[in-house]
């Protein structure tokens, strides 16, 4: 059978929420920045966002990571995250999915107990600290890039609700922070469908009105996802991130979790130093710690450590056929109440 274009991925996924990473047969991306290569996708050429995510190759419940080469020296590798609405900059889960598939695959030489890989991010750049053991990736610590609040107490026309109020804040991409109590929700399996549901109205209402974006790296504008966050029955710190057209992340997420730090660190809450746990909607568990403290653009930053395990679980090759007609589709009884059409 003769395909027009094969792509090699590896199947990983980060406490719970998948990550495909796509290791072979990438046509190259211009641009001479990470940065650039995210705007090419997003403003020139959507094609191979749209050929991995969408349908039949592309599924509502994972991520596709397009492992690059650097435009950083000093990286091992060049990430960018394609969803179902678009091209973001930056993502914890996939980051560790990333790694944990270079090491385990042996892209990037496994040192016991610890090796560093850094990634090239349009955010700026990661560095990951894998502890290894028994050939096997057992957890990735993360630091991430610098996070910072860009604007507390935003109040948002939302149809049929009002006024909602919300945190705006940087993780690596833009976040609308709601705490899930003010809505008389838990962040529980059974308030899935209801999560994502309103999620997506408050969402869809934000992004009319609020357009923030990076001082530091023009062209990263605009909010990615809503994070539903509050603590469980328990006292835990609960996330849930609603990701368009309408989903939950399966983990408690890299850069949400690091805009929440970010807010408690401009509340006060946190300093540099402190430790804590961020949990998810199905229970698993990334560990969070505060690494330094200092500026963007004159706003107090910090840059928090996010740390989680990656499994893999699948190799496959995704192609396509010249003659099949189908290809780009997406429907709402999936993909969820985001999907237009």
């Amino acid at each position: 059978m003769r395909f027009s274009r094969v792509l090699e991925c590896w199947e990983v996924h980060a406490e719970g929420e998948i990550g495909r990473v796509v290791t072979g047969g990438l046509p190259p991306v211009p641009g001479t920045t990470m940065l650039e290569k995210l705007r090419h996708l997003e403003e020139v050429d959507d094609s191979l966002r749209r050929f991995c995510v969408t349908e039949p190759r592309g599924r509502p419940n994972a991520s596709t990571v397009l492992l690059l080469p650097p435009t950083d020296p000093r990286a091992h590798a060049g990430i960018l995250i394609l969803q179902p609405d678009r091209t973001h900059a930056m993502s914890g889960s996939n980051a560790i999915c990333a790694v944990t598939c270079m090491l385990e695959t042996g892209m990037v030489e496994m040192r016991e107990p610890e090796t560093e890989v850094v990634l090239d991010t349009a955010a700026g750049l990661v560095v990951a600290r894998a502890r290894c053991g028994g050939g096997r990736c057992r957890e990735v610590r993360l630091a991430m890039p610098w996070s910072w609040v860009w604007q507390e107490g935003v109040e948002v026309e939302v149809p049929e609700l009002g006024a909602v109020r919300l945190d705006v804040a940087f993780g690596g991409v833009f976040y609308a922070l709601v705490d899930v109590a003010a809505f008389g929700l838990s962040i529980t399996p059974a308030e899935a469908r209801r999560l994502v549901e309103l999620g997506m109205h408050i969402l869809d209402a934000a992004k009319a009105r609020v357009v923030p974006e990076h001082p530091e790296r023009p062209g990263l504008r605009g909010l990615s996802y809503l994070m539903w966050y509050g603590f469980d029955a328990e006292g835990r710190a609960v996330n849930a991130t609603v990701m368009p057209p309408g989903r939950l992340d399966r983990s408690p997420c890299g850069t949400g979790s690091s805009a929440r730090l970010a807010l408690a660190f401009a509340r006060g809450a946190v300093q540099p130093g402190d430790a804590l746990e961020f949990h998810s909607v199905i229970g698993s568990r990334f560990s969070a710690r505060v690494l330094e403290a200092g500026e963007v653009a004159g706003r107090p930053a910090i840059r928090p450590e996010i740390a989680g395990r990656g499994f893999l679980f699948g190799h496959a090759l995704i192609a396509r056929d010249p003659e099949d007609p189908f290809g780009g589709h997406l429907l709402s009884d999936i993909w969820g109440p985001g999907v237009e059409g």
